[in-house]
């Protein structure tokens, strides 16, 4: 599926649907309540977002309507990484990998996860 970029704020929303759903937008700020400091008003624009861009769907239950995911987790986390790749390393993984190497963000359980994840790759080829 692809899609228009989901902003920071709808991925909240539909990381909440994604753990369960259907939800009604009253049960989201519900949930929501702890962590963020939105009105339900605000919900149901991200939701309304959501919806104009295919990501979820709405189904009518007697005076509210219930919200599920369409799009997957895995999906919206290859179209991400993807979209990243694209933008910031000419759709290279080996660059985003030294680039994070020579900042210092790779510890050595990173480091050992990468080497056996390479090893796996050629051992399957």
């Amino acid at each position: 599926m692809k899609l228009s970029s989901i902003s920071e704020a709808e991925s909240v929303v539909i990381q909440v649907l994604w753990r369960r759903s259907p939800l009604a937008s009253e049960e989201i700020a519900t949930i929501l309540s702890d962590t963020q400091k939105w009105r339900e008003a605000t919900i149901k624009t991200l939701l309304n977002r959501l919806l104009r861009k295919g990501a979820i769907r709405a189904d009518k239950d007697g005076r509210r309507y219930l919200y599920s995911p369409v799009l997957t987790r895995d999906q919206w986390l290859s179209n991400e990484s993807e979209g990243l790749l694209n933008r910031l390393f000419g759709g290279r993984v080996a660059p985003l990998v030294a680039h994070f190497s020579t900042h210092g963000k790779l510890s050595k359980r990173d480091i050992a996860e990468i080497k056996r994840m390479i090893e796996e790759l050629d051992n399957g080829r």
